[in-house]
């Protein structure tokens, strides 16, 4: 099974590792599954960017990138050459070694679970 490390821009949250990630989920989800906080406005369907992380290790054990999540991601808050969206990040490897950080939410104006 899969391991995700979560590390958060806002210092206030502590780092979160989460195992027994199954592939075929998206980081997305894992957020969900596992009362992470991350926006997500469009339904996770890559209409928007608010789901914006960086992805800082394990990039291919994720699909790859599309050119329409690149587009988003351009209007994202501070992107990087490490940038996804969340909910377009399909989990490949069970054993997969994942680390994310989570930019501050504060500044996004989103979905709130």
């Amino acid at each position: 099974m899969a391991r995700i490390k979560f590390r958060f821009e806002d210092k206030e949250i502590s780092p979160k590792i989460v195992d027994g990630v199954q592939a075929g989920f998206t980081i997305q989800e894992v957020t969900e599954d596992n009362d992470i906080h991350l926006n997500h406005n469009c339904g996770c369907v890559c209409a928007c960017s608010t789901c914006h992380v960086y992805v800082e290790k394990g990039e291919d054990s994720l699909k790859e990138i599309t050119d329409r999540e690149e587009d988003f991601i351009d209007r994202a808050i501070n992107p990087r050459i490490e940038s996804r969206l969340a909910c377009q990040c399909v989990i490949l490897d069970d054993d997969a070694d994942i680390e994310v950080i989570i930019p501050d939410q504060k500044l996004i104006i989103g979905h709130e679970h």
